[in-house]
């Protein structure tokens, strides 16, 4: 893995093409509010690093810009050596590399589990729907919810959904996970069963961004942690000094309070 740096990289750094993202100047504006602040981060293929902060200090802007589901306003992003611009077919395409999961699910709740996973196979790749179905099959096997087929989402427990929306953003075979708070809205029980299926889907080498509040979790499958608060980057280092030596007294603040 390319070695991370502990702190972002000036504004007038240029993007690393061997990153799979690499943000470099982002700014992103809801009206009068700057949400986003001359953001500069890479993340190297193969990488789980984990993004936290207070409420409302950008985490989720972030992640969402980086899928185009929020428009920057200026600076660039690049995944997997891609520049994300505005234009539809540029999206499309940065987005076949990108698998997301939300805090609230995002399932079709008229549509059956299985449905749910094969909808982007079949619109998006055309695939034939039994090849869809067998794809599907393989990743609610894979997070433990294949007996869930034939249901809907309204009939499963948040845990069960949450895992369901795993399977099916891991059916289009992203290069690169991102996760916003994916543990938000379940409860205590339902999220150590997401965690899990998180941590071994961290052990494949796949790259993960997450934005959570789940310390512990980012302790044992981080390679890098990024603090932000009100738009800003205060820290980026790695797992181990970020926990056990963090240079921000505001990030010292802030684990002190969730450790």
């Amino acid at each position: 893995m390319p070695a991370t740096q502990a702190t972002a990289a000036p504004p007038t750094a240029q993007p690393d093409m061997q990153m799979a993202v690499s943000v470099r100047g982002l700014n992103k504006h809801y009206g009068a509010f700057h949400a986003l602040k001359d953001i500069d981060l890479d993340v190297a293929n193969g990488e789980i690093v984990i993004i936290c902060g207070p409420s409302g200090s950008g985490k989720s802007s972030l992640i969402r810009c980086i899928n185009h589901l929020e428009q920057h306003n200026s600076g660039t992003i690049h995944v997997n050596g891609l520049e994300l611009t505005g234009k539809p077919a540029r999206v499309m395409e940065v987005r076949r590399s990108l698998g997301m999961v939300f805090q609230n699910f995002n399932l079709f709740p008229h549509m059956t589990v299985l449905a749910n996973c094969t909808f982007a196979l079949r619109q998006a790749l055309r695939m034939p729907q039994a090849e869809a179905e067998e794809v599907a099959r393989e990743h609610l096997q894979q997070v433990n919810v294949l007996d869930q087929a034939a249901k809907y989402p309204g009939e499963l427990s948040g845990g069960q959904q949450q895992r369901v929306a795993i399977a099916r953003a891991l059916c289009l075979k992203p290069r690169i996970m991102l996760f916003d708070e994916p543990t938000s809205a379940l409860d205590p029980e339902s999220v150590g069963s997401v965690l899990r299926i998180m941590e071994k889907l961290a052990a494949t080498g796949i790259t993960m961004i997450c934005v959570t509040h789940e310390i512990g979790f980012a302790r044992r499958v981080a390679h890098r942690c990024v603090f932000m608060e009100r738009g800003e980057i205060v820290e980026n280092a790695p797992t181990a000094q970020f926990f056990g030596n963090p240079d921000s007294p505001r990030l010292k603040a802030f684990l002190d309070q969730v450790l």
